[in-house]
């Protein structure tokens, strides 16, 4: 219930007035059934746009800290992500990975509406990064569909590092689903999966017109000193050969 109020009362009629959504390809998305809807990540807003123009219910995989708070402040970020559609996650160890891919998958397997960000974290500067395999991995074990989805617009509406919200036009683009059923049998094999994620990413990055860095975005976060500069995008993804899985 809580989910629907903060859609349609609570914060929809606000996100329309701030971002004035532009859909396209919403027809790509089925009206049931067990979908991952793999996004970049240019804001917070994503995640509350994305639900906003989906009839379905999204689940988003989300940081345990939002949910971990305490006093009034605590408990309204633990109701609002709640409300969200957002189930919490720890992120600290290798371990809890393996622990979220779990869940995803649990979700997925009771037919849910699945959103992850592949890049792993926002992007710090409005390029797309290099995804994580994860997604991969969970696409290739359930074998359910993988729809790319583009996200525009919302670092202006929402910039990241602010507080404050803007006006602004917000574009969100959805691409055809993506099959990887001809790898049936190989999750877990760390080649396969990367180049999965890449196919994913080269979707990504032609639906959303970003420039592309082969590098991933917590690197940059890092200030890790073997981060390319601004105009060093690096290669691009690439498309896997329909005859790559023999």
């Amino acid at each position: 219930m809580w989910y629907w109020l903060f859609k349609y009362i609570f914060m929809g009629p606000l996100l329309a007035l701030l971002g004035r959504p532009k859909v396209e390809g919403l027809e790509y998305v089925p009206s049931s059934g067990p979908v991952i809807l793999a996004s970049n990540h240019l804001a917070v807003a994503d995640s509350f746009y994305l639900p906003l123009v989906v009839s379905r219910r999204i689940t988003f995989l989300a940081k345990s800290e939002y949910f971990t708070g305490t006093g009034v402040k605590g408990w309204f970020t633990r109701w609002f992500y709640t409300a969200a559609g957002q189930v919490p996650i720890d992120r600290t160890d290798a371990d809890a990975a393996e622990a979220a891919l779990n869940t995803a998958e649990r979700l997925l397997k009771k037919g849910k509406l699945l959103g992850m960000y592949p890049e792993g974290t926002r992007s710090p500067d409005g390029r797309l990064y290099k995804g994580k395999t994860g997604l991969a991995r969970l696409a290739l074990q359930t074998q359910v569909p993988v729809i790319p989805v583009a996200m525009i617009g919302t670092d202006v509406v929402n910039p990241p590092g602010s507080k404050m919200w803007r006006f602004g036009r917000v574009t969100v683009r959805f691409g055809k689903p993506m099959d990887f059923s001809r790898f049936d049998g190989l999750a877990g094999n760390r080649f396969i999966e990367r180049a999965v994620i890449d196919e994913v990413m080269y979707e990504l990055m032609e639906l959303s017109g970003q420039e592309y860095v082969d590098i991933y975005a917590a690197t940059l976060k890092n200030n890790d000193p073997e981060k390319p500069k601004p105009g060093e995008p690096g290669q691009p993804p690439a498309r896997i050969p329909e005859s790559a899985a023999g």
